[in-house]
């Protein structure tokens, strides 16, 4: 498995995980949009941690830089 996602990717996902489970807990979104929320939150986090999109692998998007390819 190929990284296919960049630093600054990584981080934007980790940051709107984070934001949906503050407004999730806050009671701000609730309900079955506040559980499929948390659901792609949890997606968005582990996706960063092993810097690879499956959704980007078919359409061949890699925002990684070149050195990160490893």
């Amino acid at each position: 498995m190929k990284k296919n996602m960049g630093t600054a990717d990584r981080i934007m996902r980790v940051i709107i995980a984070a934001i949906v489970v503050i407004l999730y807990f806050t009671d701000t979104i609730s309900g079955t949009l506040g559980i499929v929320l948390l659901i792609l939150s949890g997606v968005f986090v582990l996706t960063s941690l092993v810097s690879f999109c499956p959704l980007y692998a078919p359409f061949g998007i890699k925002t990684c830089s070149l050195k990160d390819k490893k």
